[in-house]
Order: structure tokens, then sequence, then C-alpha cells
């Protein structure tokens, strides 16, 4: 068995329940890239067995604690165990995360169903060279029609990995539908974000259509997943995203759902924003789900300014007994920090605001409670009191 011996430091990790040991905590390592290492701990002792990365910060992924190595089924069997708990949920949709990455068990790697479809991603060199097995353990548990990997991520190149979109199984369509609730989506699983569409705000939107109404703004529409949620409730609704293509997804999407109360409009949304301020439009919903500000440390500052400008902006436009839904799924702007920023911007907006719900991703995006990485959306439901 390969061996990889790790730090005190490292050890407390591992035993806190985190499955990422870093570089500066690995002292020695014999093995080769994507192998199943036996983690050593400073006593020579046998802490668990990982998956290990000769290129990523993150060398070692733990898959399993104490001195029994894992056995040839594993793969397969937490492979069974998510697809249980997902089947035990009783998703009102035909799209949905499969797999969950390390809040399955599986570190690195993501499987979303669409339909009859599977689309995987392999986010690490072990789980790469394990591809083929895991496409062979999804295709006996489902029985899907088609396999595709969508291994294009950016984050791959850290892994020394390539990226690459290619069917591992079957035959898989330029486009399928899905369902989520009454909406019906047309999903490009080779091309679109992500794997196809934003999985992990599909209760977020069940949960806004219970306040939804009168006149809606939905900002950073992408597909327009809010708009169309909460079109059924409103008297009109008005999505905004700077693509042209996502609106002209948008537009199509709303056809399909006939849906005519829906206006989409292809703007910069904080431009969008102080022009509405400025003409004096107001609304009784708006959404804001913008795309990650903060994708490293760094940008934290940078995206908090640009969270305290859009929520600043919506408190204005937002009518007195109105709802904010307020995203962020910046993993390194922390839910206290996001509370704060709107917290700010409702004071500076001179609104009187009160926290109706806070919630996070959907149900099959789990949360480890011990890895703060595996919580990073954060979605707050606000009422403008006056």
């Amino acid at each position: 068995m390969p061996t990889a011996t790790i730090t005190r430091k490292g050890e407390d990790r591992l035993r806190a329940g985190h499955p990422w040991i870093y570089r500066s905590d690995v002292m020695d390592v014999e093995a080769a890239p994507g192998d199943i290492v036996s983690v050593i701990g400073a006593r020579a002792r046998t802490l668990g067995y990982a998956l290990f990365s000769d290129q990523s910060e993150i060398v070692l992924r733990v898959i399993a604690h104490g001195d029994d190595a894992p056995s040839d089924a594993l793969w397969k069997e937490r492979l069974a165990a998510a697809i249980a708990y997902r089947d035990a949920l009783a998703l009102d949709a035909t799209a949905y995360r499969l797999v969950h990455g390390e809040a399955d068990r599986l570190p690195s790697l993501i499987v979303d169903r669409y339909g009859d479809y599977l689309v995987v991603q392999a986010l690490s060199q072990g789980i790469d060279r394990r591809l083929p097995e895991i496409s062979a353990a999804l295709v006996d548990l489902v029985r899907p029609a088609g396999i595709l990997a969508r291994n294009d991520p950016r984050v791959r190149l850290l892994e020394g990995l390539d990226q690459r979109v290619e069917a591992l199984y079957g035959d898989v369509p330029p486009t399928i539908d899905v369902r989520e609730g009454t909406v019906q989506y047309r999903v490009d699983p080779w091309r679109g974000q992500k794997t196809g569409l934003f999985l992990d705000q599909r209760e977020n939107r069940e949960a806004a259509l219970r306040y939804a109404r009168g006149r809606v703004l939905d900002a950073f529409s992408y597909n327009g997943g809010f708009a169309l949620a909460l079109a059924p409730r409103a008297e009109s609704v008005l999505a905004v995203d700077i693509s042209e293509e996502a609106v002209a997804r948008i537009k199509a999407n709303a056809a399909r759902n006939q849906l005519t109360n829906v206006e989409a409009r292809a703007m910069n949304v904080f431009d969008e924003l102080r022009e509405l301020e400025r003409i004096g439009e107001t609304f009784d919903t708006i959404v804001l789900d913008p795309p990650a500000f903060a994708k490293n440390k760094a940008a934290v500052r940078k995206a908090l300014s640009g969270y305290k400008e859009i929520n600043l902006r919506a408190f204005k436009l937002l009518k007195p007994g109105g709802f904010l839904v307020t995203c962020s799924c910046s993993y390194n702007v922390s839910e206290a920090a996001f509370v704060d920023i709107v917290s700010e911007a409702a004071a500076d907006a001179h609104a009187e605001v009160s926290l109706v719900e806070k919630r996070a991703q959907g149900r099959d995006h789990p949360i480890l409670i011990n890895v703060p990485e595996t919580y990073y959306l954060k979605c707050l439901i606000l009422r403008k009191l006056a």
C-alpha cells in the first residue's frame, strides 16, 4: 500500500473530521498520482486512507478512517448510499444532484441527474483515475440512458488534469427536457453552466414562492430559475442578466411554460439597478442571485462591496411590505459577513427590515458539519417594514 506521512497539525485536522490534508502538512509520500494511500500519523500509526494528488495543494482527500483498508466495493457502496438518500427526499424534480463530493464521502466527485441522463465531474486525480469504475457502478445502480463527463472546470488544472467533455456511456443528446416542480426547462448538458443548470437553488425558489407577489425583479437571472418559479404568483416579472444568451434562454423557457408575464433584459445588473432607482421604479418582490463575487480570499473585500451595492439598491427599489430574497454563493464570504453587509445596506437605505428565513443550498447538496467549505450558498428572505 502506498503511504503518506502527515504532521501533528494534519493529524489534528483529520481527527476533527476534515477530509482534506494540505501540502504543508504532508511530510513524506511514497505514491503515484491518484493512488489510494495509507495515511500515517506522527506515531507511525495508520490513521486512515486517502486519495493522493501530486499537483494540488490538497494533497490528500480522506476516504476512510482507521486501520482497515477500503474494500474494492467502497465506490459502489457509497454511490448506492448517495442515491438512496436522494430517493428518500422524494424531490419534486427530474433534475437534481445525485452525488455531492465530500458530503457523500466521495471526495471531488459530482454527479447530477437530468431526467434519464447523468452528468459527472471528476475534480481530482484519484477520482479521474477511477472514473471508468464509477461510471460502471452508476450504470448498474441507476440504469441511465447516457453518462456525460463535464470535466471542463478550471479546478482540474490545479490537479494537473486536462479539461474535456465526453460521453462515457450511451448517447447524450445536445438538450434534455427536465422539470423542477411545475417549471419545465430545456438543459444543454454539453455547454451549459456547471453541469447544465444551477441545481442548488431549487428549494430556495420553492421558499420564495411563498412570499412572491405583485411586481417581481429577478436580478442575475441566468436561465430564469427564480423568474419562472415566481411568475405564477406575480403580476409581472422583470428578469435581468448581462448575457444575451441567458436572456434568450429565459424567453424560451417562459414560452415553454406559457408564462406571458415575464420580461427579460440583457443588462449589466449594477447599472440596471441604478437606472431603475433613478426613474422611480418600485417592486413588491426582488431576488438577488449573483454569481460568486469572491472566488478566493483575496477577492473578499471587493465582493463585500458588490454585495453592499446591490442590496442597497434593492432595498431602495423594494416597496414597504415587500420581500427581498438575497443570496451569496461565495464560500469565502461567511454567513455572518453576508448578514452584516446586508444589514449595513438596509441601514444605508434607511429601511427597516426583518429576517423571515435563513436558508442554504438544497438538501440534495448536503453540508458536512465539520467541513465549512461544503456550506457555500447563503440565502436570506427579508421583509421591508418601512
